[in-house]
């Protein structure tokens, strides 16, 4: 079946308008997450801060990609990271975990196939599992040792669909995360020279 290519010509006061309609509910997506920050977000801290291991990040589709800036971002500020692919975690990427390591899964809905597989044998192994969701009421926020929350009221598209506040959310709780895991080690600007010749 093939599908058609629409052109639809927007006037110049309709892309600004629709820009700064994606912009808004971003923005609301982000005051809701900084208003949800609270115990949990210091348990998460203080679980991956205790932790002789690393962190691994997991997670599939858009959130698998904003799991890779995550760990980008924990290894250039001081938290050694990696990143393991949710599917390929499931056909043998679990023989990168160790059991001193924690585990934050990222999954908007918390509900896919891939998840409800993984997450599981994660338990099995006894690794701390955070759950980065935007669905209290998900597979992953039941399974989870710590819930950091999403939550977001919309996607920015028109049609609700495109993940863009959710990922928005993931990458701002990631940096959150990352940037007070700093502040809590004293990490200074020569430390971050060291990861940055």
């Amino acid at each position: 079946m093939l599908i058609r290519e629409k052109h639809l010509i927007l006037t110049e006061n309709e892309m600004i308008s629709a820009g700064k309609r994606a912009i808004d509910i971003e923005t609301a997506a982000l005051i809701a997450l900084r208003d949800s920050i609270g115990s949990e977000f210091v348990k998460a801290l203080s679980a991956i801060e205790k932790s002789s291991g690393r962190l691994i990040v997991t997670g599939i589709g858009k959130s698998a990609i904003v799991g890779q800036k995550i760990v980008a971002t924990m290894n250039s500020t001081g938290t050694p990271a990696l990143f393991m692919h949710a599917a390929d975690a499931i056909h043998g990427d679990l023989g990168m975990l160790r059991r001193d390591d924690v585990v934050l899964c990222i999954s908007k809905s918390g509900n896919t196939t891939e998840i409800k597989v993984l997450v599981p044998l994660i338990n099995n192994f006894g690794n701390t599992l955070l759950g980065m969701t935007a669905k209290p009421d998900s597979f992953l926020a039941a399974s989870a040792d710590i819930l950091l929350l999403t939550p977001i009221d919309k996607e920015a598209d028109p049609n609700n669909l495109a993940p863009t506040a959710s990922t928005t959310s993931q990458m701002a709780l990631g940096d959150a995360l990352a940037t007070a895991l700093l502040a809590s080690r004293g990490f200074t600007p020569a430390d971050f020279a060291q990861y940055h010749p």
